[in-house]
């Protein structure tokens, strides 16, 4: 069974989905650690009483490159295989990514390359686009720039606002993450160039 590692900075709900996938058997994987860089992040709480390992490496003060070599040690302690970014709000190091090559996920609330970044839905409102939705990507040096894995489209409506939009994103979020993870897990894709072909 594959270990991953779940890094988040709050609540984590893509992680609570993951979690609540792995116990439904709809995903063949364990949770072997969630670290937060917020000791306050509810995140951790959540994974505690679920009975999840779950610590804080608290990141104030740090530079980027320390902070991600104890970042890195309490990952290779649990023996991760895959990292998983819930709402973790850091940018990783070269020497991070080159210690997780291709091994590294995130999610993020558009239709990348379409608003990086925070705020992704009040982008997607003051831009006006009619369609939005999340991408699972794996995680270069850039930005949420790596290559796409899945995507989920979710229609803008006319009334929608910065909550109601996030709420519909955030459930397909809920299943796209947790279909990218199997299909990296079980090897189904191949990486050309920027391009994920996947099987």
């Amino acid at each position: 069974m594959k270990r991953l590692g779940i890094l988040l900075s709050g609540r984590g709900s893509n992680f609570q989905a993951i979690a609540d996938n792995i116990a439904a058997g709809r995903l063949d994987a364990e949770i072997a650690i969630v670290i937060s860089n917020r000791p306050e992040a509810p995140g951790l709480e959540i994974a505690r009483e679920r009975g999840l390992p779950a610590i804080s490496i608290p990141s104030k003060g740090l530079e980027r490159e320390p902070y991600d070599r104890l970042l890195l040690a309490g990952l290779d302690e649990r023996r991760v295989e895959l990292v998983c970014l819930a709402g973790y709000m850091r940018l990783l190091s070269a020497a991070f990514l080159r210690a997780y090559p291709l091994r590294v996920l995130n999610i993020h609330p558009s239709l990348l390359p379409a608003f990086p970044g925070l705020d992704a839905q009040h982008q997607a409102l003051e831009h006006g686009v009619k369609y939005s939705g999340c991408t699972v990507h794996f995680v270069d040096e850039h930005l949420d720039a790596g290559p796409i894995l899945l995507q989920a489209v979710v229609p803008v409506l006319e009334d929608d606002t910065v909550e109601s939009l996030s709420a519909r994103i955030l459930k397909e979020e809920h299943r796209t993450y947790t279909e990218a993870i199997r299909i990296v897990l079980e090897g189904r894709y191949r990486i050309e160039g920027r391009r994920v072909i996947r099987w």
